[in-house]
C-alpha cells in the first residue's frame, strides 16, 4: 500500500486511541524512511487545537512489532521518572504514548498493519540539517545526555528489533552475499564501490574485537542518532528529547556517535551526485564531539572516547554497505524516491568514509583534546 493509501485507513485507527476532543483532520507528516507518520488534529472544549503523532510501523523492517513496542514503553517510562526526578519536564524531555481505548501502546487494524501513537511536541522543530553549529552541538548534546540518563537501565534486558543492526560484521556478509546472487544484474555496474567495502574488511570487526576485550561496554543506545530525530525547543534551540525510538537495543556509546557524525558532519547531503561536495567538517566534527561529551557528563570510559573516531568511520562504512546491499536487491529496505538513489546514498558515504581515512589524524587530535 502507499502512504495515501495507508492515510485513508487511519480513519479506522484514529477512534482507537485515547484522543482528546472532537476530531478535526489528519494528514502526512515528516519524511522518515521507514515508518509511515501522520499528524491528527482535534479540537478540544475550549476550542484550541491539539495534536497528536500517529504511525504506522513498517513490518518489513520490523517484524516483531511488540517487541519494539515494549523497548519503548519501558524505556520512556524509566526516562520520564529519571526527568522528573531530575526536575525537569517530562512531558517534553521525553516522548509520551497516547493508549488505546483498551489500554494498549499500540492497535492492531483489520488488515494486520501495528499504529502507535504520541503527544506532539508543541513549540517544537526537527532539523533535516543544521542550520548553526549550535544545532549541531545542542543535538550532540542530546543523545550524550540520552546515553547518561539511561546508563542505570538494564540493556541486556532490551529486544533486538533488528537482530544484528549494528554488527558491521555480519552486516559485510550480508552484503557479500547480496553481490554473490546479483539478483537484479545490478552488480557489475558497482564494482569500483564493492572492491572499496571488500578492502576494509579487517575493519569491520574492530568494534567487536573491542568488545570481546572488555574495552566497550555494552549500552542502552538509539542506534539513529540522526539530527531529525531531535526536537529542539522552537524559541531556544535548546534540545528537548530524542525521537524514533524503534531502534533503541544493545549497543555502543560509539556507534550512537558515528551515526551522527556520518550524517551531520558531512558536507554534502545524503544522496548528494557531485561527490566532490561531499567531505568531513572537522570543525562540525570538534563540535559534536564537545556536545557528546558534555552530554555524557563523563559517563564514557577512557577506552570508548578513544574509539569514537572508528565509531564515526564504522558507521559510515556500514551505511554505505547497507545502502549498496538494498540497492543490489531491489530497494526493498529504504524507501526511495529514483530507481538510483540507494546507489548515490552508497557512494556519499564511501566518498565520506575516504576523506575520514585522509584526515585520521586530524580527527585522533580532535577528540584527544577534549579528553
Amino acid at each position: 500500500m502507499t502512504r495515501e493509501e495507508y492515510c485513508s485507513r487511519a480513519s479506522e485507527v484514529i477512534p482507537k486511541f485515547n484522543f482528546e476532543g472532537k476530531y478535526i483532520l489528519h494528514e502526512a507528516y515528516g519524511s522518515g524512511h521507514i515508518n509511515d507518520t501522520f499528524i491528527v488534529v482535534f479540537k478540544k472544549d475550549d476550542a484550541s487545537d491539539i495534536r497528536y503523532i500517529l504511525q504506522r510501523i513498517n513490518m518489513n523492517v520490523f517484524k516483531k512489532p511488540e517487541d519494539v513496542m515494549d523497548n519503548i514503553v519501558r524505556v520512556t517510562s524509566f526516562l520520564r521518572s529519571k526527568i522528573t526526578n531530575n526536575g525537569g519536564d517530562s512531558e517534553r524531555g521525553t516522548l509520551n504514548l497516547v493508549m488505546t481505548k483498551d489500554n494498549k501502546p499500540f492497535y492492531v487494524d483489520s488488515l494486520g498493519s501495528y499504529w502507535r501513537a504520541y503527544d506532539f511536541i508543541e513549540s517544537s522543530l526537527c532539523l533535516q540539517s543544521a542550520e548553526s553549529e549550535s544545532d549541531f552541538y545542542q543535538s550532540a548534546v542530546a543523545f550524550g545526555n540520552f546515553q547518561k540518563m539511561l546508563n542505570e537501565f538494564p540493556a541486556e534486558t532490551l529486544h533486538e528489533t533488528i537482530p544484528d543492526f549494528h554488527n558491521t560484521p555480519d552486516r559485510f556478509n550480508k552484503f557479500i552475499k547480496a553481490v554473490n546472487e546479483d539478483k537484479l544484474g545490478r552488480a557489475d555496474s558497482v564494482k569500483i564501490e564493492i572492491e572499496f567495502i571488500e578492502q576494509r574488511k579487517e575493519f569491520t570487526s574492530v568494534l567487536f574485537d573491542n568488545y570481546k576485550r572488555g574495552d566497550l561496554p555494552l549500552r542502552v543506545t538509539h542506534n539513529d542518532t540522526k539530527l531529525n530525530n531531535v526536537m529542539l525547543d522552537s524559541k531556544t534551540r535548546s534540545a528537548l528529547c530524542v525521537i524514533d525510538l524503534d531502534t533503541i537495543m544493545p549497543g555502543f556509546s560509539v556507534t550512537d556517535f558515528g551515526d551522527s557524525i556520518r550524517f551531520g558532519a558531512s558536507t554534502g547531503a545524503e544522496d548528494e551526485t557531485d561527490l566532490s561536495k561531499v567531505n568531513l567538517d572537522l570543525n562540525l566534527f570538534d563540535t559534536y564531539t564537545k556536545g557528546f561529551l558534555v552530554g555524557c557528563g563523563g559517563l564514557l570510559t577512557d577506552s570508548e572516547i578513544s574509539l569514537l573516531a572508528e565509531g564515526a568511520k564504522m558507521m559510515t562504512l556500514e551505511c554505505g554497505m547497507r545502502f549498496l546491499t538494498d540497492y543490489l536487491e531491489g530497494d526493498t529496505y529504504f524507501k526511495t524516491h529514483y530507481p538510483q538513489q540507494n546507489l548515490d546514498r552508497c557512494r556519499t558515504q564511501l566518498k565520506l568514509v575516504s576523506d575520514m581515512e585522509t584526515k585520521w589524524v586530524q580527527m585522533k587530535e580532535i577528540i584527544n583534546g577534549h579528553l
